[in-house]
């Protein structure tokens, strides 16, 4: 049975910083690529960032570059995401998602991820 399970979400002011885990099990995550998405109400799926098992080449969206950073442990097929200058817009839920099936790299489109975690919330307020 596939199991992401995220982590690490919570409440933060403003300029802080939070670091949220997805721990995943029940599949080969060598050759996989994983992705951070995020979601506030009546808005689409956001692409944060996507880490590709096999060598860790990273991509991050543009606009959250410098502030959020995405990274593995392959010994615990663990994703992470390192969140830090924080501010009230990044308030969503978070989610990390799988992609088993990747062909040419990882893409950061949410319908290519076949497997996601239940998400966590991050609230940033003062």
């Amino acid at each position: 049975q596939v199991r992401l399970v995220e982590s690490g979400g919570g409440s933060v002011q403003p300029g802080g910083s939070l670091k949220l885990s997805c721990q995943t099990s029940g599949y080969k995550y060598s050759g996989s690529c994983m992705a951070w998405f995020r979601q506030t109400p009546g808005k689409e799926r956001e692409g944060i960032a996507t880490i590709l098992a096999d060598g860790g080449t990273t991509y991050t969206a543009d606009s959250l570059k410098g502030r959020f950073t995405i990274s593995q442990d392959l010994s615990k097929n663990t994703v992470y995401l390192q969140m830090n200058s924080l501010k009230p817009e990044d308030t969503a839920t978070y989610y990390c998602a799988a992609d088993t099936q990747v062909r040419y790299g990882c893409t950061i489109l949410p319908t290519y991820y076949n497997y996601w975690g239940q998400g966590t919330q991050v609230t940033v307020s003062s």
